[in-house]
């Protein structure tokens, strides 16, 4: 999980300070078993940016708001 300043999680883009409020799931197929999930954290500027990223190299798997249950 990335870096948090107290209680709030913040966004995983670059430089990005904001808080987030997705968490962008993904996983390499070529690295992690099909139900691995790594988890970037998106706020609402970055949440399409790191999703395209990711769904580009086939990595992206599902955008959920933050602490929403596993599937």
């Amino acid at each position: 999980m990335p870096a948090d300043s107290g209680d709030e999680l913040t966004c995983s883009a670059k430089g990005c300070t904001a808080g987030a409020t997705v968490e962008v799931r993904w996983n390499n197929p070529k690295l992690h078993t099909p139900d691995r999930r790594k988890v970037w954290l998106a706020c609402p500027d970055h949440d399409a940016s790191l999703t395209s990223f990711l769904s580009a190299r086939g990595f992206w798997r599902e955008t959920v708001p933050v602490g929403a249950a596993d599937a």
